[in-house]
């Protein structure tokens, strides 16, 4: 075997090890996903770029505040949504969830969130698809192995109370840092 085949041929497998490595780490540690809308307001801006890692909930289940992404759910498939979606935990399997007087409501306690974009913006009408009944029009108790989400911008955000839970399956991963633009680089998650 000539230098020149020889050498064609390692070069060959260092493409594909790098190959397998780069599909491996994205489909099993982390990916890059990017903010397509203003849901998530003020935490994440549109354009924003995220590391979303995938490991953690392979040892624990997400917890409330946590930024998570997953693929549409089943209602949302029915709707024709095929993106995956990135929103905030709210509601943990088991309790019990409420909106009213334009707050958050866990288990009959109102729930503290610093993160949104306006504190009169919870509201439950905003369902383009199910606008006579949204999920949230009444008390929800969360299934197991479910959760609930909402988007920061709830004036501005398609998210559980359209469309219903997200099965523990379906969650992609939880989104862990801001990488895009330099300014904003850092942490995406306020403490609950």
């Amino acid at each position: 075997m000539s230098r020149l085949q020889s050498t064609s041929i390692e070069a060959l497998k260092t493409i594909a090890l790098s190959a397998v490595l780069a599909i491996g780490i994205r489909q099993f540690v982390a990916e890059a996903r990017y903010i397509p809308s203003e849901s998530m307001l003020p935490t994440l801006e549109i354009n924003d770029r995220l590391m979303i890692e995938k490991m953690s909930y392979r040892f624990r289940k997400p917890l409330r505040g946590d930024i998570i992404v997953f693929n549409p759910t089943d209602s949302l498939e029915r709707q024709k949504f095929h993106d995956a979606f990135i929103k905030r935990v709210i509601g943990l399997p088991g309790e019990t969830v409420e909106l009213k007087d334009k707050k958050v409501y866990i288990n009959g306690k109102s729930l503290d969130e610093d993160y949104i974009a306006r504190k009169d913006s919870t509201e439950v009408n905003i369902c383009r698809f199910q606008p006579d009944k949204p999920y949230l029009s009444e008390p929800v108790t969360i299934p197991k192995g479910s959760y609930l989400v909402l988007g920061d911008n709830r004036s501005n955000s398609y998210d559980s109370r359209c469309w219903g839970i997200v099965p523990y399956e379906k969650i992609i991963g939880r989104a862990a840092v801001r990488f895009w633009p330099p300014a904003r680089m850092g942490g995406v998650e306020k403490d609950e």
